[in-house]
């Protein structure tokens, strides 16, 4: 009987948790096994953004590299191409290669050459924190400009595609293989099984509410209430977005996983840059309306402050939660900032308002496409982390979890009546 190889980054990442000296000591005999290179000074980064990841610095003959590798479950039974960058290269989209790059199933790693840019997530925190009009404006500028790029990369490269193009491609762990078992396909299984189904979550106030009465709870959130409920909108996610459904828009050129810790932010004189790296999960038949689904989210509603900092939110923010005949009442104070909004803005003028009127005009539009998009933002933070601060929980706590919750269902469906910010969001990039 066949047994899959052991994932030596997986075991890395298990590692780190716990002790991150002794994870260092065995990434930096990886590193220099795989590449047969001295490696010195290896040292981890502790980084909020790396949810699924590792990433660092260590030294080699006298020169400098950051390292980052991307961990999936079952990552070390992957088949196919992995760490594309040279298919983004050649579409003509900015992406710093690596100087070393592993692909080997479990052993996945890229190497690139030290550099001294910022990531663009660390740019934009810094002004969540500390705003500048004149500095906003000028990382809003550079997000436009890398928009124009993705629309051009898009446009150039779009074409009809088969179930088993899409099949084929890797971004498709990020969200469907997430859902489901690895080894069986059974739904629910995955992270939605291991940090969801028949957990407890804690809210504010004590409030305890178990799984069974929370996922099919109607939301109502701020007062708006919500036409889908958490249930619905997994089985919605299970079904449209099996790989094969996805085809139906074409494939294109795309990163895939361009949230902004994945963006260098290269300063200029008149104006300033993005590029990409770690394009662990770049093809050239990406589904086309799921090649900008993560940057959107992650790039926008996940700040200021709640998904990767949810200790600043619960220090910031206010929340309550409670059931009340069959309905899911969530109240928080949290919304976008300006710089937030300023981006989401930049997103959808330079790209998902053009692109969207481009598959149309070459009846590659679905007629569900808003769903598609949704039910896409309604996964990036349910499945990227467990939001339950209660029953297995992990990193967030009563507050953030609320607001985690409140702006998936937001989400993925829309109000009954009334408008919030992904109403606006979707009446303005609809193609006329």
């Amino acid at each position: 009987m066949s047994t899959a190889p052991r994932s030596r980054t997986a075991e890395i990442r298990a590692v780190a948790r716990t002790d991150l000296t002794r994870a260092e000591a065995m990434l930096q005999q990886l590193i220099g096994e795989l590449f047969s290179i001295p490696v010195e000074g290896l040292k981890i980064n502790v980084d909020r953004y790396s949810l699924n990841s590792l990433n660092g610095f260590f030294a080699s003959a006298g020169r400098d590299y950051f390292f980052k590798f991307h961990q999936e479950e079952g990552e070390e039974q992957m088949r196919g191409e992995y760490y594309r960058a040279d298919i983004l290269a050649r579409a003509g989209l900015p992406v710093d290669q690596p100087v070393h790059m592993s692909t080997l199933p479990g052993e996945q790693l890229l190497v690139y050459a030290r550099r001294a840019d910022p990531r663009f997530s660390d740019v934009l925190l810094d002004l969540d924190l500390t705003p500048d009009p004149e500095a906003a404006a000028r990382a809003v500028a550079a997000e436009a400009e890398l928009n124009d790029r993705l629309l051009a990369c898009a446009q150039a490269t779009l074409r009809p595609i088969t179930p088993e193009h899409s099949r084929a491609e890797p971004i498709h762990r990020l969200f469907h293989e997430r859902l489901i078992d690895q080894s069986t396909k059974v739904y629910p299984g995955g992270r939605l099984a291991r940090f969801y189904v028949g957990k407890r979550f804690d809210f504010p106030g004590g409030v305890a509410i178990h799984w069974d009465d929370l996922a099919p709870a109607r939301p109502v959130i701020n007062g708006i209430e919500y036409t889908r409920s958490l249930d619905e909108l997994f089985d919605l996610a299970h079904t449209r977005y099996a790989p094969e459904r996805l085809a139906d828009a074409g494939g294109i050129v795309a990163h895939g996983d361009a949230h902004n810790a994945n963006v260098w932010y290269e300063r200029g004189e008149a104006r300033d840059h993005l590029a990409f790296f770690d394009p662990a999960f770049a093809g050239d038949t990406v589904p086309s309306l799921l090649a900008e689904v993560k940057s959107t989210f992650h790039n926008v509603f996940a700040h200021p402050f709640w998904l990767y900092t949810p200790e600043l939110a619960a220090e910031r923010h206010a929340a309550s939660v409670r059931l009340d005949g069959g309905r899911l009442l969530i109240e928080t104070d949290w919304r976008p900032n300006a710089l937030r909004l300023q981006l989401l803005q930049a997103k959808g003028r330079h790209f998902w308002a053009p692109w969207l009127a481009t598959l149309k005009d070459v009846d590659l539009l679905p007629e569900d496409w808003e769903d598609v998009v949704r039910l896409g933002l309604f996964l990036c933070p349910t499945l990227v982390m467990n939001l339950n601060a209660g029953e297995g929980a992990e990193l967030h706590n009563p507050v953030s979890s609320a607001i985690g919750l409140s702006v998936a269902l937001a989400a993925g469906s829309r109000p009954v009546s009334g408008d919030d910010v992904f109403t606006d969001f979707f009446a303005g990039i609809a193609p006329r």
